[in-house]
């Protein structure tokens, strides 16, 4: 895997805890060192910093996702949150705010990895339909009226959980321990971002939604047809 952060000290403490835990760690401590570092040995998932020097977190998500589909968990700062939700809604699987545990680090590239490494919605239906929408478990593919719709690796898990049970509600913790393996307090609001980063891409109004509803205070459900 490769960490990336211009504080020296961070990456050697993560690395260390990585390393223990069994993972290759390559490093980087700025942008143009981690795209070179990734064109030349493609890791499994990347940890990166937003704030880069040379290429900010951001633009590495987009580059990463665009022409690796490569797993991302951002690191961020409390004061980042519009920066934070900006990489959730272009592709990063996840993230993680400074200060942290590192073995809360350890814990949520163990848990994008097993997301990443072939899980699957317990008892779902190979096709489920709501209205012109169709998704295919078995192809892991979701199309309106027949159009491809191009979804990150959270947004189908998150889609195909919901549908999997349409009508039913979903909390907010109950969908990240769906999509990621495990639910961090104080996390779930990344699936607001998600959700909405679906919507868009969808084309659902949350006002009149077709597909996904929220129910407010508790979370979110796919419309049963």
């Amino acid at each position: 895997m490769l960490v990336v952060d211009d504080n020296v000290k961070i990456v050697e403490v993560l690395s260390a805890y990585l390393v223990t835990e069994g993972f290759e760690v390559r490093t980087a401590v700025d942008g143009p060192a981690a795209v070179a570092s990734v064109a030349e040995q493609r890791p499994d998932i990347a940890l990166l910093d937003i704030m880069l020097p040379g290429i900010d977190g951001i633009e590495l998500t987009r580059r990463f996702q665009r022409e690796y589909d490569l797993p991302i968990i951002l690191v961020t700062a409390k004061t980042e949150e519009i920066d934070r939700l900006i990489g959730l809604e272009i592709g990063a699987d996840d993230y993680v705010s400074k200060p942290f545990s590192p073995r809360e680090v350890v814990a949520r590239v163990k848990a994008v990895l097993r997301r990443v490494d072939g899980s699957h919605i317990p008892d779902a239906p190979p096709v489920v339909e709501v209205g012109d929408l169709r998704l295919d478990n078995e192809r892991r593919e979701v199309t309106i009226a027949g159009e491809v719709v191009d979804l990150t690796r959270t947004e189908f898990e998150l889609l195909a959980t919901m549908a999997s049970h349409p009508g039913r509600v979903y909390g907010r913790l109950q969908l990240l321990e769906a999509v990621s393996g495990d639910a961090f307090e104080g996390y779930e609001r990344t699936i607001d971002a998600h959700v909405k980063n679906l919507r868009k891409k969808i084309g659902d109004d949350p006002r009149h939604p077709r597909y996904v509803r929220t129910v407010f205070g508790v979370g979110y459900k796919v419309e049963s047809d």
